[in-house]
């Protein structure tokens, strides 16, 4: 396909990808067209990268294996689904054991339940098994841009911070609470 490229995978912690609750406007014209969210601190997301300990995992699927894990990093819990269309990542679902490090990168999908509530989940392209090592270096780094991006907020030179003003409060301070709290976990 000439001229595709991929959308960056970021790095959010999973309390802050609890707390988005904005799905952006898609190109309904183009049926590839990515669908974005907005997270709190000002990240237009279609894909995210995460690194956690998977604590649970499930198969929900009724005719096909349809697997459900939830895998925590310092400040939340993220929840994946694969099914038919990962098969590999389906696959290190299946084998994974409780607790292990896993890296995933994946579209973030939002669902919005009749009552306005907004529910993040991640369908992974992508699921390795890692080292804790890994695990630190991920939070080291996560906990970087999750501070550029507040910065950016604050000093007004991001280009998302409209929309973040117009969806959610700019009580920042809870986010960076949450990133000492990452960093503080590693001790």
């Amino acid at each position: 396909m000439a001229g595709f490229t991929r959308e960056v995978a970021y790095r959010i912690f999973a309390h802050e990808l609890k707390d988005t609750s904005v799905a952006l406007e898609r190109d309904l014209e183009n049926a590839y067209a990515p669908q974005y969210v907005l997270t709190p601190t000002g990240a237009k997301v279609n894909r995210v990268f995460i690194v956690g300990t998977l604590t649970e995992t499930e198969d929900i699927g009724t005719d096909t294996e349809y697997w459900r894990a939830r895998i925590s990093d310092p400040t939340g819990t993220f929840f994946v689904y694969a099914g038919q269309y990962q098969p590999d990542a389906t696959r290190v679902l299946a084998e994974a054991s409780v607790p292990e490090f896993l890296a995933v990168v994946g579209k973030v999908g939002v669902y919005t339940t009749e009552d306005g509530n907004v529910i993040t989940s991640i369908r992974p392209e992508t699921i390795s098994v890692v080292d804790a090592p890994t695990r630190d270096r991920w939070v080291l780094e996560t906990a970087r841009q999750t501070i550029d991006r507040i910065k950016r907020l604050e000093d007004g030179s991001s280009e998302n911070l409209a929309m973040v003003e117009e969806h959610y409060s700019l009580d920042l301070e809870q986010y960076r609470q949450m990133v000492a709290s990452a960093l503080e976990s590693m001790r």
